[in-house]
C-alpha cells in the first residue's frame, strides 16, 4: 500500500508560518534544497491545500527564467509533472497536473491509494495534514525543523491531535544548523 507522507520546514517551536503569515525563516540553503529535491523523486502525488498550492503556483512557469539556477531548474522539471490534488472550497480552477479534489481527504487518500504505484503520497500544509491525521492516514511525519522561534502561526501538527506513538526512523543535521527529523507512525 502507498505510504502516506506530511512534510513541511518548521520553526523550533512548532510553526510552519510566523504569526504575521510569513516563512522567510524557512528558505532552504543549497544542501537543504537538494535534499528536497531528492526527496521529490519519491512521490507519486502531492495533496495540497489552497494556500500551499498558490505559494507553489511559481513553479509552472519558473523554467521559463532563463536565470534560473540548475537546482531550480532540476526542481521544477521534477515538480511541475507531478500530479497535484487541491483542497479548496474557493478557487473553482486550478493549473497544470492539478485536479481539485473531488471528495473528502479520506476519500481522496482511499482513491489514491487504490490506484497501481508504489511512490509515496505526500500532503503538504497544515490544514489538510490535520485532517488526514484524524483520521488516522499519515504513516509518516518528516519535519525540517529551523533554528528559530516565530512566536506563533500556524502549527505544524494540530493542537487537538490525539496521542500518536512515533518511531524516528532518520535524522540528519545540516551544517545550516537545520535537522531532518523523520518518524514512521506506529500502529
Amino acid at each position: 500500500m502507498r505510504s502516506v507522507t506530511y512534510s513541511m520546514s518548521v520553526s523550533l517551536d512548532g510553526y510552519i508560518v510566523g504569526p504575521d503569515g510569513g516563512f522567510d525563516w524557512s528558505e532552504p540553503d543549497e544542501e537543504v534544497f537538494r535534499f528536497w529535491i531528492d526527496d521529490i523523486r519519491n512521490v507519486d502525488v502531492h495533496l495540497l491545500g489552497r494556500r500551499l498550492y498558490e505559494t507553489m503556483l511559481y513553479w509552472e512557469t519558473a523554467d521559463e527564467d532563463p536565470s534560473l539556477d540548475d537546482a531550480n531548474r532540476e526542481w521544477t522539471a521534477l515538480w511541475k509533472p507531478l500530479p497535484k490534488v487541491v483542497f479548496s472550497t474557493t478557487l473553482s480552477e486550478v493549473q497544470g497536473h492539478a485536479r481539485l479534489a473531488s471528495g473528502t481527504v479520506a476519500e481522496e487518500i482511499e482513491r489514491l491509494r487504490a490506484e497501481p504505484g508504489e511512490g509515496e503520497i505526500a500532503i503538504g500544509g497544515a490544514t489538510l495534514a490535520a485532517e488526514a491525521a484524524a483520521a488516522g492516514l499519515i504513516d509518516e511525519y518528516r519535519i525540517m525543523v529551523h533554528p528559530v522561534l516565530v512566536g506563533g502561526g500556524i502549527p505544524y501538527f494540530p493542537r487537538d491531535e490525539r496521542r500518536v506513538n512515533l518511531e524516528l526512523i532518520e535524522t540528519r543535521t545540516f551544517p545550516s544548523q537545520i535537522v531532518y527529523l523523520r518518524h514512521r507512525v506506529v500502529r
